[in-house]
């Protein structure tokens, strides 16, 4: 297979994945990246500021105007860091964790669909295709 090729499948899934996430947010109110950081909390639990923007791939700035934003919107709040008092984590509230909860139910209906038009095999064989390439980045 050549490269080419390859690099045309990633941007084709990666568009319809998009496409799909775009319209599965939309309903929400938030932005895409908004609920990208509340689906990155919720997996986490809890962050100091310059973690999840390292997960997120962004400026600790670009970051706090997000949270700032859920904060706002009663999705997440900071809390002292118990060890170290000048940091804050970043947490789900219960709105919050609902939110996350029903929109990562939407990602497991999704990847049910991906699934069943793979077998076992297959799915073992992607699932770990994505943890290479996902360390990758």
């Amino acid at each position: 297979m050549k490269v080419r090729q390859l690099a045309r499948q990633i941007v084709e899934f990666y568009e319809k994945i998009s496409s799909w996430e775009n319209s599965v947010v939309k309903g929400s109110g938030l932005t895409p990246s908004q609920m990208h950081t509340i689906e990155i909390v919720g997996h986490e639990g809890r962050l100091r500021m310059r973690e999840l923007a390292e997960k997120k791939g962004v400026t600790t700035g670009t970051v706090t105007v997000t949270v700032d934003r859920l904060e706002k919107e009663g999705y997440l709040r900071r809390e002292a860091h118990e060890k170290d008092r000048r940091s804050y984590e970043i947490v789900l509230t219960d709105k919050g964790e609902e939110l996350f909860k029903r929109h990562h139910e939407y990602h497991v209906s999704l990847t049910e669909e991906m699934a069943a038009a793979l077998t076992e095999e297959e799915m073992a064989l992607f699932s770990g295709i994505l943890s290479k390439v996902n360390g990758v980045f």
